[in-house]
């Protein structure tokens, strides 16, 4: 295997497991503090921008720690495989958890949120380019 794709790979590894780590912590605050007193809908759309900001911020840390190549492809690899990652643990483990079908997680959803989460997957996935892209606007 290339060395740039291992590491971008291993880099997808990382990124999934500090988002997801505090992704599961705050959601089980969510779940267990936040909507009990002010409902679901609303404590979900106050995690939003943290998990915006965690990723943000996980993405920036791996792709420095590892010096991850300024490439597309492997920026772009970085990020999928971090959300391939994502998708099977939620998908997975969590619906395991919460003792419920995919079906009954699609039919459960509120449009809203569900809309908004949609797009974070997509920004996750995105920020390991997006990175790339504002650190080559301000090195310039």
């Amino acid at each position: 295997m290339n060395h740039a794709i291992a590491r971008s790979l291993f880099a997808g590894l990382l990124y999934f497991a500090l988002v997801f780590g505090v992704g599961f912590v705050l959601g089980t605050i969510r779940v267990l503090a936040l909507v009990p007193m002010i409902g679901e809908r609303t404590a979900e759309l106050f995690e939003f921008p943290v998990m915006l900001l965690v990723s943000f911020v996980g993405a920036r840390c791996v792709v420095q720690r590892l010096a991850i190549p300024s490439t597309i492809f492997t920026r772009l690899t970085m990020g999928a495989f971090a959300l391939i990652l994502l998708l099977a643990a939620e998908f997975g483990f969590v619906l395991w958890l919460r003792g419920i079908s995919l079906a009954e997680y699609f039919e459960t959803r509120d449009p809203l949120t569900a809309t908004i989460y949609y797009l974070t997957l997509i920004i996750f996935a995105a920020l390991p380019l997006i990175i790339m892209t504002v650190g080559t606007r301000e090195s310039s």
